[in-house]
C-alpha cells in the first residue's frame, strides 16, 4: 500500500505549541489583553468584521494598481460565481460596514478590533502570510482632535507593553485636498525633469502613484526623491492650522514626536495626519504601528462623505518586542493512587478549578512518575489522595518549594489552597 502523504503547512503560516511557542504565545496573548484593556478606557468599543469580503471592498479602499490588490490579496471565486478576497486589512471591511450595517446613526464612532488577515508576500522576520493585528479607528470625526486621541491611545498602548523605548513617532501631513493636488503637480514635475535616473518601477508609478517614490527603497531612486519638493511650500492655511493643532495636542499629551516629510500614503483618499511608530529593534522590519488619516474612504465605497482616521499594529511585531510575561503554571497538582481516588479527585479538581484555583491532574502513571510531572510543572502544592487518606476523609497537602507534608480534611481543601 502506498505511503499517505501529509499535506505540509502552507508557508507563512504557524503552528504553536508549547516550550518556545507557548512563550510567544503568551507574548501575543498579553499584547491583545493590554490592548483591550487600553481602549476601555479610551472608549473604544469592540467590533467586529468578516474575515472575508467581496472583491470590489479592498480593490476600491485599496487601489486596483496597489501591490496589495495586485499581487498579495488571497482571492477566490466562491460557488455562487462572486468574487471574494481573504481580508488583507481592517479598516476597508470597518468602512464598508459603516455604510451598510447604518452606523452612521453613531458618529463619530470609536471602534477597536484585532483579529487575523492574509498577504500572499514573502515571509521575512515579523511577517506572515497569515499575521494579525490590532485596529483603532474614529469614523465620522474631522477635528485633529480624533487624530490625537489615536496617537494618545497607541503611545499608551506601547508604554504599557513596555516597548516604548526606542519606539520614535514619525508624522507628516498629507494636507487637504487642494495642497495634495498642488504638491502631486509639482512632485510629477519634478520627477518627470529627471525621469533618466528613475528605476523602472518608479517611472511606472510617476503619473499613477507619484508620492510613492519619495518612500522607494530602491538606491536609483534615492537621489531623486531626496532632492524632491516637500508639500510644506503647498499647504493651504486650513491644512497648515490642521497640522498645528495635531502637534499641539501631541504636545500637551507629553508624546514625543518627529516630522518626516518624506512618510506618505499613496492613495488619493488619504489627507492630513500620516504616522508610524518606528523602531530599531526589528531590522528592516521597523514600523510596528502606522496610520493616518482617510477621509475619502468611505466615499470611495459608495457612502457619504466622511471624515476619518485610524492605524493598525502587527501583534506578531508587538509581540517580538515585548518583555515575556512570566507563564502561569497550575497552583495545585492533583496525584491520585487507585481507581477509587481517581474517581473522587476527578470531583476534588473540578471543585477546586470553580473556586478559582488552577490546577492539573495525570492521566496515568505511578507516584514517582506523577510527583515528577508536578515538580516539573511549577505547581506549588501537590494534593495526594490514597486509599488511606480516602478512609479518612482527608488528602496529603505537600508544598513543592519546601517537601513539607500536612494532611487536610477533603471539604477544607479549597479554603485552605485558596489563602495559599
Amino acid at each position: 500500500m502506498a505511503k499517505i502523504e501529509t499535506p505540509r503547512p502552507v508557508r507563512g503560516t504557524q503552528d504553536m505549541l508549547g516550550g518556545t511557542s507557548e512563550a510567544f504565545q503568551e507574548r501575543f496573548a498579553h499584547v491583545v489583553a493590554t490592548f483591550d484593556r487600553v481602549r476601555r478606557l479610551y472608549g473604544f468599543q469592540r467590533v467586529e468584521v468578516p474575515v472575508f469580503e467581496s472583491t470590489a471592498v479592498f480593490a476600491r479602499s485599496l487601489g486596483e494598481s496597489t501591490d496589495v490588490v495586485s499581487k498579495e490579496m488571497y482571492t477566490f471565486e466562491d460557488r455562487g460565481g462572486d468574487s471574494i478576497t481573504l481580508r488583507p486589512e481592517f479598516t476597508a471591511g470597518i468602512s464598508r460596514a459603516y455604510i451598510t450595517e447604518g452606523w452612521q446613526q453613531y458618529a463619530p464612532l470609536k471602534v477597536a478590533t484585532h483579529g487575523p488577515l492574509f498577504r500572499y508576500e514573502r515571509p521575512q522576520k515579523g511577517r506572515f502570510r497569515q499575521f494579525h493585528q490590532l485596529d483603532a479607528e474614529v469614523i465620522g470625526a474631522g477635528e485633529p482632535g480624533a487624530d490625537v486621541e489615536l496617537l494618545v491611545l497607541a503611545d499608551q498602548l506601547l508604554r504599557e507593553l513596555g516597548v516604548s523605548d526606542g519606539v520614535t513617532l514619525n508624522l507628516n501631513t498629507l494636507g487637504d485636498g487642494p495642497s495634495r493636488e498642488a504638491w502631486r503637480a509639482a512632485l510629477i514635475a519634478h520627477f518627470e525633469a529627471h525621469r533618466d535616473q528613475l528605476s523602472e518601477e518608479s517611472l511606472d508609478r510617476l503619473h499613477r502613484n507619484p508620492l510613492r517614490i519619495l518612500d522607494s527603497k530602491d538606491p536609483r531612486d534615492r537621489p531623486v526623491a531626496d532632492s524632491a519638493p516637500d508639500i510644506d511650500a503647498y499647504l493651504t492655511d486650513e491644512a497648515r492650522s490642521f497640522f498645528e493643532k495635531v502637534t499641539a495636542g501631541l504636545d500637551a499629551a507629553g508624546v514625543a514626536w518627529e516630522r518626516n516629510a518624506r512618510l506618505v500614503r499613496g492613495l488619493d483618499y488619504y489627507r492630513h495626519t500620516a504616522f508610524e511608530f518606528i523602531t530599531d529593534r526589528l531590522g528592516a522590519q521597523g514600523t510596528v504601528l502606522g496610520g493616518g488619516r482617510y477621509d475619502g474612504l468611505i466615499e470611495n465605497l459608495g457612502g457619504p462623505s466622511t471624515p476619518a482616521v485610524g492605524w493598525a499594529a502587527g501583534i506578531e511585531r508587538l509581540a517580538m518586542l515585548v518583555d515575556m510575561p512570566e507563564i502561569a503554571g497550575p497552583t495545585v497538582a492533583v496525584i491520585p493512587m487507585g481507581e477509587a481516588a481517581e474517581v473522587r479527585a476527578t470531583g476534588i479538581i473540578a471543585d477546586l478549578r470553580r473556586a478559582g484555583i488552577a490546577c492539573d491532574m495525570g492521566y496515568r502513571g505511578n507516584m514517582k512518575k506523577r510527583m515528577q510531572r508536578a515538580n516539573a510543572s511549577g505547581a506549588a502544592w501537590a494534593v495526594i489522595l490514597g486509599d488511606d487518606e480516602l478512609a479518612r476523609g482527608e488528602a496529603a497537602v505537600r508544598n513543592l518549594g519546601t517537601g513539607e507534608q500536612e494532611a487536610v480534611a477533603l471539604d477544607a481543601l479549597i479554603g485552605k489552597l485558596a489563602t495559599r
